[in-house]
């Protein structure tokens, strides 16, 4: 346990410092709580970095699967001009209580949408980075990905989380299926928007 806890604290040294603060109370909040589902369920350290660099200058963001929040969370304290509206089919209570733990600004930056990622956006507004940790399996995820093409702009960010993960292939066959490009970083596929649709595959 302690040296769980100590590999952790090391690996928060890859964040902002604002954002690996956040991190860590939120850990121990979350030991207090017994919540074991938060920490197994929230983006690590190494792979957060990335999604934060990604998500640099970009001002509205879409996460598909808020699970307990910490990862919307992490990219409002980034930017305070950053608003995310995050995206989950279950209801779960821990996202009030982490956000108790940032101040009411960063708050107010973030909606909640109880609703699977394929339902689409709500609001006919450009997301410039799509965060997709969801569903996993290659119908939903291509689902979710064709019912957000139409407002993501050229130049906007596609992020799949679990690329690489060998109980969840159907992220990889989705992209495949869809014809997607991209890098892969840290276990995350990253496919920027072209002029071209973010789903479409050329033919």
């Amino acid at each position: 346990m302690l040296r769980r806890e100590l590999r952790f604290a090391v690996q928060l040294r890859v964040l902002p410092p604002r954002v690996a603060l956040f991190q860590w109370r939120a850990r121990r909040l979350a030991t207090k709580m017994d919540d074991r589902f938060g920490p197994v369920s929230a983006t690590r350290p190494p792979k957060l970095a990335v999604l934060l660099s990604l998500a640099k200058d970009r001002h509205y963001v879409a996460e598909l699967g808020t699970a307990t929040g910490w990862t919307a969370i992490s990219l409002l304290i980034a930017d305070p001009r950053r608003e995310v509206v995050s995206y989950d089919p279950f209801e779960r209570r821990q996202p009030h209580v982490y956000l108790g733990l940032v101040d009411p600004s960063v708050r107010d930056r973030l909606t909640l949408v109880l609703a699977r990622g394929d339902t689409g956006p709500q609001l006919d507004r450009p997301v410039e980075l799509l965060y997709v940790d969801s569903a996993h399996n290659c119908a939903d995820t291509i689902r979710e990905l064709e019912a957000w093409r139409p407002v993501l702009p050229e130049g906007a960010v596609v992020v799949l989380d679990d690329f690489t993960h060998p109980e969840f292939p159907g992220v990889k066959d989705a992209v495949q299926q869809l014809g997607l490009t991209g890098e892969l970083r840290e276990g995350l596929f990253v496919h920027r928007v072209s002029g071209r649709s973010a789903t479409q595959k050329e033919r």
